[in-house]
């Protein structure tokens, strides 16, 4: 096991490298020539290659449960935990068009934010906390009322598998003013694809997708609670391995 991460993680490195290379190259030539509903799929295409390669080389299988709720042609707040890189690509492959609310560092970083600004990320200055969170409710009512779903990550930076942090109500704020669902979801991929690791490790990531939380009628504290108590049951359920 740890001899074929030793083996099959440089190898994947260099395909992730060469992708995401490629990828950020055309992003801003396919901001200016495309339109806006082209560019996630191409993006796409780098994002499955990615997976796909992931999965052949490291032995990895991904085991999804719920796919039933995912609801068609309506656009939905997801929220999930965050351990890894993976689910960053799994996401925008599984519910598509969606945006990502990130960290606005990222889209400074080049070939990687170049392409990522392909998907018209929500890019806010976490520093800013007040700012960040109107930025939110502001375009993120913008997305969902064009049709494209919002993906929040409530514990706002990537966390161990071991470890638990708070959740912020951000999602739930912004579900509850634009009177759209929670899509909630959870996952193990941080055994897999660790955090700031350089290996990646064979075994069967788990995506557990739970059925869709109408957020109209409720109020921001209850829909979070809600959403954050189905989560952590969930989460506390999952392998405690890849």
């Amino acid at each position: 096991m740890l001899l074929r991460s030793w083996i099959s993680s440089p190898i994947f490195f260099v395909y992730y490298m060469l992708s995401t290379l490629l990828f950020g190259a055309i992003g801003p030539f396919a901001i200016v020539l495309l339109p806006e509903r082209y560019r996630q799929p191409l993006l796409n295409v780098h994002n499955r290659g990615l997976l796909c390669m992931f999965c052949w080389l490291c032995g990895v299988k991904v085991e999804i449960i719920g796919r039933e709720h995912i609801p068609k042609n309506r656009p939905v707040v997801l929220v999930a935990n965050h351990q890894s890189e993976w689910e960053t690509y799994m996401l925008q492959i599984l519910i598509a068009p969606v945006t990502t609310v990130l960290k606005k560092e990222l889209l400074s970083i080049p070939f990687f934010g170049w392409g990522l600004r392909m998907v018209n990320p929500i890019a806010i200055d976490r520093s800013k906390r007040t700012n960040a969170l109107k930025q939110i409710m502001s375009q993120g009512k913008e997305r969902l009322e064009n049709g494209t779903s919002v993906l929040i990550f409530p514990e706002g930076t990537r966390t161990k598998p071991t470890e638990e942090k708070e959740f912020n109500k951000g999602a739930a704020m912004l579900a509850t003013s634009a009177k759209a669902p929670i899509l909630p979801l959870v996952h193990n991929a941080g055994y897999a694809w660790p955090s700031k690791s350089f290996l990646k490790h064979s075994g069967t990531i788990r995506l557990v997708i739970g059925p869709m939380i109408e957020s109209e009628g409720k109020k921001t504290s209850e829909l979070h609670n809600e959403v954050e108590q189905w989560m952590r049951a969930e989460m506390a359920s999952l392998p405690k391995k890849a």
